[in-house]
């Protein structure tokens, strides 16, 4: 089987809810990664056999198959298709295994897979709410509510039960988010992230642009302090969570250009990395947060690898209590996880944030001199994907 290669990664800063790239429809966001891409590799655009885009809320600007309509706002010829996927908060990283699949199968020689996500314009949980208030009924059905008689399907929930499963009290989660912050607002001065980073004009909600174009996270807050974190208030009486210790509301688009051998000898490109193994697994939908752990632990013994081989762990911060259960339950050395800070410090547009890591992660890998880098999140119902690449 061919082997498949990342020649190109890319992603847009993130943007606050309601901020800087408020203005940009998620169309013509994610249309701006996919020009950038073809054009940092010097493809021809008709070269593009597919285009697969990951997206959370597929509603109003983001409905319609958002990948397809990407291709119709760039400059991608109509000849190239797209096609939108939703694996919740994994939905780009997805779309990476598809493309990698595609490309390793020989169907097809060269993909791009991203994501993306206007949270301003399409706000959370708008597919599932909006449907019910007008009375078309929920996505719990009946069996699924037999199943799991009482259960409260929440990524809040989750946070709190992985929280207290763990023993992970507010100060440990209010550290690691500071951690976050401090890490990521040294990675933008020390220009880690512009490889990654495509500039964009801005373009806010009313209207109102800047002369500068945002080429830096929007989120982070490099003067953050463990008592400006501690005092963000629970958003439950008597939990952990606060908007502080959780990842932050984006805006984004994300992603990577994916060839196999073949697709590299055509199209004269050299890979930064390779695919080495991709895993996704189901687990419990209640706590729906803990399922990276297990996937960690099923991708390296399917990759035939050992913790201490990774040199860096890229761990989606959904919530604070992730990254940290994480550690807890595998032992990996804290100092390779999220080198240059997470969700939230940076944010977390839901569907670009899979394909936004691994750009992080292939860019951190090159700039360490690391061999191998992991990846993973967790996502809405109990999934999580693992991606393991090799530097080349």
């Amino acid at each position: 089987m061919a082997e498949a290669f990342i020649v190109a990664a890319l992603r847009t800063p993130c943007g606050r809810r309601n901020g800087r790239l408020s203005g940009w429809h998620p169309a013509d966001l994610a249309a701006q990664v996919i020009d950038a891409l073809v054009a940092r590799c010097g493809v021809d655009p008709a070269a593009v056999d597919d285009v697969i885009l990951g997206c959370v809320g597929q509603v109003g600007e983001q409905a319609a198959n958002v990948a397809r309509n990407a291709v119709l706002a760039s400059s991608l010829p109509e000849s190239v298709p797209g096609t939108t996927v939703d694996r919740q908060c994994g939905s780009s990283q997805q779309a990476l295994h598809f493309a990698a699949q595609a490309v390793m199968s020989g169907t097809m020689d060269c993909v791009i897979a991203g994501g993306v996500e206007s949270m301003s314009r399409v706000p959370m949980g708008l597919p599932m709410e909006l449907p019910r208030q007008a009375g078309y009924g929920h996505y719990v059905s009946p069996a699924i509510a037999a199943r799991y008689p009482g259960a409260e399907f929440s990524q809040f929930t989750g946070a709190e039960l992985l929280a207290t499963q763990y023993g992970l009290a507010k100060p440990a989660l209010d550290a690691w988010a500071l951690q976050s912050h401090q890490r990521a607002a040294a990675a933008t001065r020390d220009g880690a992230f512009a490889a990654e980073i495509l500039p964009l004009a801005v373009r806010r909600a009313d209207g109102c642009g800047e002369a500068e174009p945002l080429a830096a996270d929007e989120g982070i807050r490099a003067d953050a302090s463990a008592q400006s974190i501690a005092g963000v208030r629970l958003l439950r009486e008597g939990g952990t969570v606060t908007a502080a210790n959780a990842s932050q509301i984006a805006d984004g688009a994300s992603g990577v250009l994916v060839v196999n051998e073949r697709g590299l000898r055509a199209l004269g490109l050299a890979p930064l990395a390779r695919i080495h193994t991709m895993t996704v697994i189901g687990h419990d939908p209640v706590v729906m947060l803990e399922a990276p752990i297990p996937a960690t632990a099923a991708a390296l013994a399917r990759a035939g690898l050992a913790l201490d081989d990774i040199d860096c762990f890229e761990v989606n911060e959904a919530f604070a209590s992730v990254p940290l259960a994480w550690l807890q339950a595998t032992g990996a050395d804290p100092a390779r996880l999220n080198v240059h800070g997470g969700a939230i410090a940076l944010g977390h547009p839901l569907g670009a944030s899979g394909t936004r890591l691994m750009a992080t992660l292939v860019h951190a890998l090159r700039r360490r001199r690391g061999r191998w880098g992991l990846q993973t999140m967790c996502e809405g119902g109990g999934l999580a994907n693992v991606t393991i690449v090799e530097r080349v």
